[in-house]
């Protein structure tokens, strides 16, 4: 395994509208699709961080429904920036609902934001996010760990 520069805790979130279509980002710094996510900050909860990560990026008032896991696996969950720093993630997953606010590209760290149908989710979908998705929509009641 190459140098990891650092090791951060994050947050990712994915919310489903009525029709359980998914939200993704297209990121600016790496041009790629993904869940909307984050690093925690300092002093916050990682629902704290989870709720103001997701205001900040698509403008959208959230309510947590429930963890879907905690990913910490090196080998899919560490991050090289374009700058060449990799960082290694461990990251609290949720699942939200929309309670208000209206959707708009809130950020200069997005691109696009917008719905997917789940069968039709772009091909440029960051390597980490595919996992967390399909633990999202296995409706396990129990969290993952991986």
């Amino acid at each position: 395994m190459n140098k990891i520069d650092d090791l951060k805790a994050g947050v990712a979130v994915i919310l489903l509208n009525e029709e359980n279509q998914v939200l993704l980002q297209k990121r600016a710094d790496v041009g790629l699709w993904g869940i909307p996510s984050g690093h925690i900050e300092i002093g916050e909860t990682v629902s704290e961080a989870a709720i103001r990560e997701v205001k900040e990026e698509t403008n959208l008032d959230i309510r947590i429904k429930k963890l879907i896991g905690v990913y910490s696996d090196p080998s899919s969950q560490v991050f090289t920036y374009p700058n060449g720093k990799a960082v290694h993630f461990i990251t609290t997953c949720f699942l939200a609902e929309i309670i208000g606010g209206e959707l708009r590209c809130n950020s200069s760290e997005s691109l696009e934001i917008k719905f997917f149908e789940q069968q039709n989710l772009p091909q440029d979908l960051l390597k980490m996010h595919p996992r967390w998705l399909k633990d999202a929509l296995a409706n396990r009641k129990s969290a993952y760990i991986r």
